[in-house]
This record gives structure tokens, C-alpha cells and sequence, in this order.
């Protein structure tokens, strides 16, 4: 029974180690004090029961502290519970000092929680990106449209990089000074022959401000030369102009006829008034049965007359036309 006793004990204490082992990262901590950053082993052991991962931390402290950053257990377990890269940010820190740029750790963790690439940042720092701009159309005051090419060399600004515009606002403030560049000029062969001047007028207008960026420097990459914009407009008018003339002559010759219509209403109506006005004067005895028949002998003279001018102008023609 004795050996029994000891056997399970021996098992007892063996599940025991076995657990510690599991448990707290002894690795971890051996890996640790053998470069020099001490870290007490219930420090561990709280960092299992927060739910922190030991190795996320403690291998970040082990490359901060060789590279000679001052960063603190709480600082890195804060920023990790916070849900940010502690990697990305100790390369940050790290690539910062090497380059002589003055990165505090709240600044890298602030940048890192914001959702930008804080080790991107620092690169981009060191060493500027050149960004291209789409063809941007502009027209001169010719008419002339230039489609104009830039490249923008930028370089991030560590301080305003939390809060500050992206690549997308540079970019359309750049086609926005363009624009006002081409259309300010009086013709498209002064901005043919100096491209400079683009540049410079743009840089003069402090378009990165409100940026994550600094821009450096404009360069025109590329001027072609496009359609004649004043023309067409000028065409377009034109041809509306007509359109309106057209309408307006529409109009007042519709209103002619109308008018013609109702003149000759007026006509019918009048001459509808004459038999009346004969019956009337002979029932009352201001007009003799003769002047009626004189006046009838009149009438049908006149039509005769008529008959014989219009034959005689249709025989002239006829022999105008055979000559």
C-alpha cells in the first residue's frame, strides 16, 4: 500500500510540473533574462490570465531593449489589449532612432491605432514616394485643352499623420491647382513653353496643409495638347443661336397666318352683310329695281375685265416661253 502511496504522489507532482510548464512560459522567461530584460515570472503568469500572449510581448521587449528603447512591460500589454501591432510598432520605433527622427511611443501607438502602417510611415519619412497623377484636362483661355501628366514627390509627416488627409486629397488638390494653373493662362503656348510655371504655382498654394503628407516637389511629366474647347462651345452656340432664330421665325409666321385667317373672317362676314343690305334698301325704297340691275351690269363687267386681263397675261407668258 506504501508504494502505492508514492506512486500516486510521484504522479500527482509530475501532472503538477506538467501544468507549470503548460501554464507559465518558462521559455519565455529564460529567453529573457538571458538577453538582459527581466521579467518576473508572475508577470507571465498574469499576462496568461489576462489573455495576453506572452511571446507577443515579450519577444518585441527582448528586440526594443537591444535596440536601446526604453519601453516598459505596461506599455507594450496596453497597446496590445488595445488591439494594435506590437511588432509593427517596435520596428517603427526602432527604424525612427536608427534614421535620427524623433518618434515617442505614444505618437507610433496613436499612428498604429488610427489603422496606418506606422513602420510604412517612418519608411516614407526616410525616404519620399513619388506619386502620378492621372491625364488632368485644363483649358487655356484660348480654348485649348492640355491634358497634363504630373509626379509629386512626397515625404509623411509624422506629426500630422493622426487626423490628417490621405494620398487621394493630395492628389486632387494637385489637379485642382492644375486647373487653375492651364486656366489662367492667357494661351496654351505659354504653358507649352514653360511647364515650370505649373509647378511653381501649384507648390505656392501650400496644398499639403491639412495632409498627412509634405510635398516636395511637382514635376510635369507629360503635356498634350487636346481639343479645340473654345471652338466646339462657339459651335454649339452657334448652332443654338440658329435653333432660337428658327423657333422665333416659327412663331411669327404662325401669327402671320393667323392673322390672315382671321382678316379674312372679318371679309367673309362683311360680304355676307351685303345681300342684306340691298334687300333692305329695296324693301324701304332707297334703291330702283334699275340701280340693282345696274349694279349687277357692273358687277359682271368687272368680272369680264378681269377674265380678259388675266387671259391676256397667261397668252404673254405663253409666248415669252416660245421665244
Amino acid at each position: 500500500m506504501e508504494y502505492i502511496g508514492y506512486i500516486v504522489l510521484l504522479g500527482v507532482i509530475a501532472l503538477l510540473v506538467v501544468l507549470f510548464f503548460v501554464f507559465v512560459p518558462v521559455g519565455l522567461w529564460i529567453s529573457s533574462l538571458a538577453s538582459n530584460v527581466k521579467i518576473s515570472i508572475f508577470t507571465l503568469i498574469g499576462m496568461k490570465l489576462r489573455r495576453v500572449v506572452p511571446s507577443r510581448i515579450v519577444l518585441p521587449l527582448i528586440k526594443a531593449r537591444k535596440a536601446g528603447l526604453g519601453l516598459s512591460v505596461n506599455q507594450l500589454e496596453a497597446h496590445y489589449l488595445a488591439g494594435g501591432n506590437i511588432n509593427g510598432v517596435v520596428d517603427a520605433l526602432i527604424a525612427s532612432a536608427r534614421a535620427g527622427i524623433e518618434l515617442p511611443f505614444e505618437k507610433a501607438a496613436a499612428i498604429d491605432l488610427a489603422g496606418r502602417d506606422v513602420l510604412d510611415a517612418v519608411k516614407m519619412s526616410v525616404n519620399p514616394k513619388v506619386i502620378e497623377t492621372a491625364m488632368i484636362s485644363a483649358v487655356a483661355k484660348d480654348g485649348i485643352e492640355l491634358l497634363v501628366k504630373a509626379r509629386v514627390t512626397v515625404r509623411a509627416d509624422l506629426e500630422r499623420l493622426v487626423g490628417g488627409a490621405g494620398e487621394a486629397t493630395v492628389l486632387a488638390r494637385i489637379g485642382e491647382g492644375i486647373v487653375t494653373t492651364v486656366g489662367s493662362s492667357l494661351s496654351h503656348k505659354d504653358v507649352l513653353e514653360n511647364p515650370d510655371n505649373i509647378s511653381k504655382c501649384v507648390l505656392s498654394k501650400g496644398l499639403d496643409s491639412g495632409t498627412a503628407f509634405e510635398i516636395l516637389s511637382i514635376d510635369i511629366a507629360d503635356i498634350d495638347v487636346g481639343r479645340n474647347i473654345g471652338a466646339h462651345l462657339q459651335s454649339l452656340q452657334a448652332e443654338a443661336d440658329k435653333n432660337i432664330a428658327q423657333a422665333k421665325a416659327e412663331e411669327r409666321r404662325a401669327m402671320a397666318i393667323a392673322r390672315e385667317q382671321e382678316m379674312r373672317a372679318y371679309v367673309v362676314e362683311a360680304e355676307a352683310e351685303v345681300p342684306k343690305a340691298m334687300a333692305y334698301a329695296l324693301r324701304e325704297g332707297k334703291m330702283g329695281v334699275m340701280d340693282y340691275y345696274d349694279l349687277q351690269n357692273l358687277k359682271a363687267d368687272t368680272q369680264m375685265r378681269e377674265m380678259i386681263s388675266e387671259s391676256a397675261k397667261e397668252t404673254g407668258a405663253d409666248d415669252k416661253s416660245d421665244k
